[in-house]
Parts: C-alpha cells; structure tokens; sequence
C-alpha cells in the first residue's frame, strides 16, 4: 500500500458517493451534458436546431450531386441518373451500416449523461471510435468488391451499370472516413451536443459540393446562366466517378475534424486514449444495443433494393425505350422526398437523446413527454413539407431534370407522397425515441414486418402486378409509411420501453 495515494483513494470515493446519491436521489433531472439543467423546450431546440441545418446541408449535396449528373453531356444524361439512383440506395447501404453501430455509442453515452456517469460515456466514446474505423474498412472493402454486381442488380443499361459502378467505388474509398465523422457525430448527440456536428456537417458539405463539382467537369446550366468549370477534366470520364470522389473527400475532412473534436472535448465528454484500447464488455453493450438497428437498417435497404427491380420489371414492359429513366425518376422524387425527412430526423434526434438521458436520470415520465412532444412538432413540420409536394411538384422535378419521363412521373410520385407525411413523421421521431431508449430490438421487428409484409406485397401488387407502373409503386410505398408509424405509436404507448436496460 505504501505506493497508494490515500488523498486520490479519499477523493475517488467522494466522487462515487456523490454520483451514487446523484443517480438515487429520485428528483428525475438530467446530471451531466450539455443538457443538465434545461428544460424540454430548451433541449429539444438546442438538439434539434443545428441538427436540422446539418440534415438540409446533406440533402443538398445528394441534390447538388443530382443536379451535376442532370447537366452532364446529353448522351449519358440519362444513364448517369439511373446509375446515381442506384447509387443512392448504396449511400443509404453506408448511413445504415454506420448508424447500427452509433446508435449503440449514443444510447449508452445518453444514459451516462442522464445519471452523471461521466467516466462512462468517455469509455463508451473511445470503444464507438475504435469500432467505427473497424468496421468502416470492412464495408469499404466489400462495397469496392461488390460494386459491379450491386449495380447490376437494377438491371440497368450496360452504360448506367458501369457509371454506378464507378460512383460506388469512389464511395469505398472514403468509409473508413465516413464511419468515424457519423459514429463520432452520434455519440456527440447522445451528451446533448449537436453544434459542433453541425459546424463539421458545414465544411464538409462545402468541400462535398465544390469537389464533386470541380472534378466532375460539369458546366451548370442554372436559368439562362451557365456557370464554366475551371477543372480540365472530360466530364464523359470523370463525370460520375468525379461526384464520387468529392463526397470521399468530404468524408475524410469530416473525419479529421471530428477526431479533433472529440480529443478537445465537449461538456462532460472527452475521447482518451486509454479509452481506444479494446475493451470487450463495454464493446458488447454497445454493438447488443446497436446489431437490431443494423439488421433494421439492413431490412429498410433490402426492401429499396427489390423495389428498384420492380421497377426494373415495369421497364422491361416498355421494351428497351420506351420506359428508359424511370430509376432515374424515382431518384428524383426520393431526393424531394428526402427533405421532408430532415426535420422529422432532426426532431426525432432529440426525441432520441432526451429519452435516453431521462432514463439515465430515472424520469421516464419525463422520457415520455419528451417523445410525445417531439411526435407532435414532427407531424405539424413534415405535413407542412407535405402541402409543398402536392402544390409545387412539376417546379421542384424541374429544378433537377427536364427530360419529359421525369417530369411526367415525378410530380405524381410527390403528390402521392404528400398524404402520407404525417405518418410518416411517426416513423421518424417516435421510431428515433424508442432506439434513444434502447429498444432497439421492437424497432427492428416492427420495421421487419411492416416492411416485408407490407411494403413489399403493395407496391409490386400495385404497380407491377395492376400495372399501375411507377406512381402504383409509390401508393404501395407511402400506404406502408401510414401503417408502420401507426405501429410505432403502438408500441410507444403501450410498450414496457422505459424499463430497458443498456
């Protein structure tokens, strides 16, 4: 003992008692975080606010990225929005592999705040850190491995096959990067603090936009103003490929940035290096929260995935022209769609991180309200968004496209959309509430079955088999979007959520 300092073994045992009396003490307020000592109204703006601006800044690079392959030369035009369509379903591939593991980072994060366990969260932090660059590589190396038959999947044109192809693999290269800036993004949002996520989401969305512009070679085409690329890349080469590689790049700034980040520390979160060090237990808890998210997310992809062949059947209908670009149209009405997302995800984050840190500071009354407030604002946000696609859907197919294909479908898909929006915020906010909590296994199971046994029979009953085409498909879509946020308010109020342990 004659090496032990007894004034360090006092002050640790000080420090434990007052974190015991501070988790049992039974008054229900959040201890430690960005959030201790607000009320609801002030969590959920300080939450929600810069995680709104963070989600339309990414919705515009997927439209910006859009945008560039609707002005490449007009013979890849077409193909290059098919193959980008389908490369949108491989970007959302890469936001559900990430977020299954921050997910488990942030509900345990979240709980530590909300009883005080500082050390806990920190502890957390650098296993979510270790695990993301783990698993990051993994997926980059089988995205770049399987780009070619992914993007062959859709049956798309050889030209559209090999255009996604080359956009996919450029992705790869980047998801080391891309794991660390979302990983490291959610656990800042479990202690309740989203300004600094957001000030990283800005400069990499910059560096995003202006890279996949400059090494595209692309000439904008906006109004009857062209503004000139100073890039002397051919964008018959690097067209596509380039609007990959600016989003790599982007991810690797965003990387860099967050490590920085969190080895300077947030209120009451600091990643160590100690922390890095693998650390078996505390790693189960995290990927036993986060594995139900990953799978749910894998359900979700899946489901995208038989949907574009769908919509590859109908095509085929049409003979090799007649139906040419209805991928293309489909991805279009997705990236509209998108931005009525971004406030339900935004909202739904502070559902997230104030039902996880209530249950920390054992007020699951409090967890309640918070989810239940957060539901409504959701509703009035996204229905709002909703009004804009029925009124406005030719304007807004547009902006992006003008090939006649688009502009027929498209403002159709929108309208159809724009009933289900309500709903649809149920699945956004109290879906995100109910994982802040840790129930991330019921989330799963609803998803698997609304999904699959839903969502999957009505579109191609609708749109393949009655020959509805694709507007058929999007009735199937958005009807399953109504059913499943009503079994998500279902299990809200009357599942036993609030008595999970993480």
């Amino acid at each position: 003992m004659s090496g032990d300092d007894p004034g360090a073994e006092s002050t640790s045992a000080a420090t434990n008692e007052r974190t015991a009396a501070a988790r049992d003490d039974g008054d229900g307020r959040i201890r430690s975080g960005r959030l201790a000592g607000k009320s609801l109204s002030q969590a959920i703006w300080i939450l929600a606010a810069p995680v709104l601006l963070q989600q339309i800044l990414a919705a515009f690079v997927g439209f910006f990225d859009k945008l560039i392959g609707g002005h490449l030369p007009e013979s890849i035009v077409v193909p290059a929005l098919d193959g980008l369509g389908i490369g949108t379903y491989v970007g959302w591939l890469i936001g559900v592999a990430m977020i299954g593991l921050g997910v488990g980072g942030q509900a345990i994060i979240a709980r530590a705040m909300g009883s005080g366990r500082v050390h806990e969260g920190d502890a957390a932090l650098g296993q979510s850190v270790l695990l993301s660059i783990v698993w990051g590589a993994f997926i980059g190396v089988l995205l770049w491995w399987i780009a070619y038959p992914l993007s062959a999947l859709a049956d798309l044109s050889p030209e559209a096959t090999r255009l996604c192809a080359e956009y996919v693999r450029m992705l790869a290269l980047g998801l080391p990067f891309c794991a660390v800036m979302m990983v490291g993004g959610m656990c800042l949002h479990g202690a309740g603090e989203s300004v600094k996520p957001t000030t990283i989401a800005i400069v990499v969305n910059i560096v995003n936009v202006l890279g996949s512009w400059l090494l595209s070679g692309v000439e904008l085409r906006l109004g009857g103003t062209t503004i000139p690329n100073p890039s002397p890349l051919d964008p018959l080469v690097w067209g596509v490929a380039g609007i990959g590689a600016g989003t790599t790049i982007g991810y690797a700034v965003g990387a860099f940035m967050t490590i920085w980040v969190l080895a300077r520390g947030v209120k009451d979160l600091r990643l160590h290096a100690r922390d890095l060090a693998p650390k078996k237990h505390l790693s189960w808890r995290i990927a036993r929260v986060g594995i139900p998210s990953f799978f749910e997310g894998m359900t979700m992809w899946s489901v995208g995935v038989v949907v574009t062949l769908f919509i590859g059947m109908i095509s085929r209908r049409g003979g090799d022209t007649a139906d040419a670009g209805l991928i293309g149209a489909h991805s279009i009405a997705i990236q509209w769609e998108a931005f009525s997302y971004l406030p339900g995800y935004a909202i739904g984050t502070a559902a997230a991180s104030l039902a996880g840190q209530y249950l920390g500071a054992r007020n699951p009354r409090e967890a309640r309200r918070a989810i239940r407030v957060c539901a409504w604002l959701g509703a009035i946000v996204m229905s709002a968004f909703g009004a804009v696609f029925a009124l406005f859907g030719t304007e807004l197919t547009r902006t992006i496209s003008s090939q006649p294909v688009h502009l027929d479908l498209v403002p159709k898909c929108l309208l159809i959309c724009a009933f289900a929006q309500p709903f649809f915020s149920l699945s956004m906010t109290v879906r995100q509430g109910l994982r802040g909590a840790g129930d991330t296994a019921w989330v799963f199971y609803i998803t698997l079955v609304s999904t699959w046994g839903i969502r999957l029979p009505a579109a191609w009953f609708l749109g393949v088999h009655l020959d509805w085409g694709l507007p058929g498909i999007w009735i199937g879509l958005c009807g399953e979007l109504v059913i499943r946020g009503l079994f998500f308010l279902a299990r809200f109020t009357w599942g036993n959520w609030t008595r999970i342990e993480v």
